[in-house]
């Protein structure tokens, strides 16, 4: 394996900004960025940026059908797409890197994927009409870890492409006085300022948003399910360049788990996905498995009692805390399939972002011989934390209420290594930048004794990192 050190700066953007015009460019964001005026970092819960483009192996998954692309050739195939990833990494087997990744898969796994998994009716409408999945299989990485102040190139040297970001990276150092880089990527036409055109639009309004919340509740007395993640999307027309939407987002917003992808939609067109997740999904660090779900949410105040209340009021909630477990042993359960020695670290810990509060739990369990990562994602996908439980039923249900299909919300983006290291995130707080029109979704856990209005507030408090940057970019 080839590494190359590169010169260390506190804002990864700048450098992701030298390869974002590469195919396929993805920035797995630790929310690290420092704030050079206080010194004090963007979130607390980060450690390392990965920076990758140019992929030498794609899979692109619509439908029944993935289009596998190497060398210009395409293939296509009907086969469980898990399975196909899988198989490719098997080709490429690498020790374990003293970095958390060096190579492999990235990419993410849209929420209906499940259809692949588990038989689902198909009424909700597919409104941004992007894959199911978008996985590039990468030879190496930009590598920044804010810890130790250090930033890598690593590469196994297994295809050509690298060579174009290597060429994008050489003679041309971040420089420590907070300039842009210059050098090899020389863009000549500045993008185009984002604009957001439009006022935000939700696909639920607050009566319908309660009528399918009395089915959920209908459904729960029923004995049909003791759970059920309602979520609503919103939508703006918008114009321009969305990275710099992404920059502002997580400059006011930081979380450990975000993301921004630059894809293609076809020969002429490209989206963009922008993911500000708190939670994480699955990380895989040997036969150690982790999962972190998320459940129970109070918004942040900028008064510091009030703040202190709503935090207070989580950690006290029966409600919140019944929610959280549920998921805790629907996820216990999803693990056991794949990983043995599945036990519970910590329950209901407090964690605080920009926007809001949040109970999280930690599972954690050991690999079976003979299974991978993919497999653990796999039998684990989607993420119980926002489906429901049980997770079949919940999942119907959801198909029936809401009205548009999740696309990647609710699925998950991440990366799985050649060593068999793997971690993801929720894909929550993800917005997609598709055909000049943003969309993302915010939703929450409905049990038994939940309340319509404070839920439905939920789902704004949710989707307030949002609302907050389309304020920002609006010129109506």
């Amino acid at each position: 394996m080839l590494k190359h050190d590169l010169t260390y700066h506190h804002d990864s953007a700048l450098l992701f900004e030298r390869i974002k015009n590469l195919a396929w460019p993805m920035l797995l964001d630790s929310g690290q960025m420092l704030d050079v005026s206080t010194g004090n970092p963007g979130s607390q819960y980060g450690r390392y940026d990965i920076l990758v483009a140019e992929p030498f192996i794609t899979l692109v998954t619509r439908g029944k059908i993935t289009t596998i692309t190497q060398n210009g050739e395409l293939k296509t195939s009907e086969e469980d797409p898990f399975v196909l990833l899988k198989n490719i990494l098997k080709q490429y087997p690498a020790p374990k890197s003293e970095l958390p990744f060096a190579g492999g898969a990235v990419g993410y796994f849209g929420y209906d994927l499940a259809r692949r998994i588990e038989k689902l009716s198909s009424n909700a409408i597919a409104a941004e009409a992007i894959p199911e999945m978008m996985v590039g299989i990468y030879d190496g990485a930009i590598m920044v870890d804010h810890r130790a102040q250090k930033t890598q190139w690593v590469s196994h040297a297994l295809n050509a492409p690298t060579h174009a970001i290597w060429q994008a990276l050489q003679g041309s150092y971040i420089q420590t006085n907070d300039h842009a880089p210059s050098g090899a990527l020389n863009l000549e036409n500045k993008p185009a300022q984002f604009e957001v055109k439009t006022p935000i639009t939700a696909n639920l309004s607050q009566a319908q948003y309660r009528l399918a919340f009395d089915k959920i509740k209908a459904y729960i007395t029923a004995g049909d399910c003791y759970q059920v993640n309602l979520a609503q999307r919103f939508s703006a027309e918008v114009t321009g360049d969305s990275w710099q939407m992404y920059k502002k987002l997580r400059e006011i917003s930081p979380a450990p788990f975000m993301a921004y992808m630059d894809l293609p939609l076809n020969e002429k067109e490209h989206f963009q996905v922008l993911s500000n997740s708190p939670e994480r999904f699955i990380q895989i660090t040997g036969n150690h498995v982790e999962t972190r779900p998320i459940k129970g949410t109070r918004p942040r105040s900028s008064n510091p009692e009030k703040d202190l209340a709503n935090s207070n009021a989580l950690l006290a909630s029966e409600k919140d805390r019944a929610e959280n477990l549920m998921i805790v042993d629907l996820l216990r359960n999803d693990l056991s399939k794949s990983c043995e020695k599945v036990q519970v670290n910590q329950l209901f810990q407090l964690q605080s972002f920009a926007n809001v509060h949040h109970l999280v739990s930690i599972i954690v369990a050991k690999l079976k011989v003979g299974k991978t990562a993919v497999d653990v994602l796999r039998s684990c996908f989607p993420g119980g934390s926002i489906t429901g439980a049980p997770k079949l039923r919940a999942m119907q249900i959801i198909e029936a209420l809401e009205p548009h299909r999740r696309g990647i919300y609710c699925g998950a983006i991440g990366y799985v290594g050649f060593d068999g290291d793997m971690d993801t995130n929720i894909a929550i707080r993800t917005a997609i930048v598709c055909k000049n029109k943003l969309s993302f979704y915010a939703g929450g856990g409905i049990v038994s004794d939940s309340d319509a209005s404070k839920e439905y507030t939920e789902t704004l408090d949710k989707a307030s990192s949002f609302t907050t940057i389309i304020k920002y970019f609006t010129r109506l």
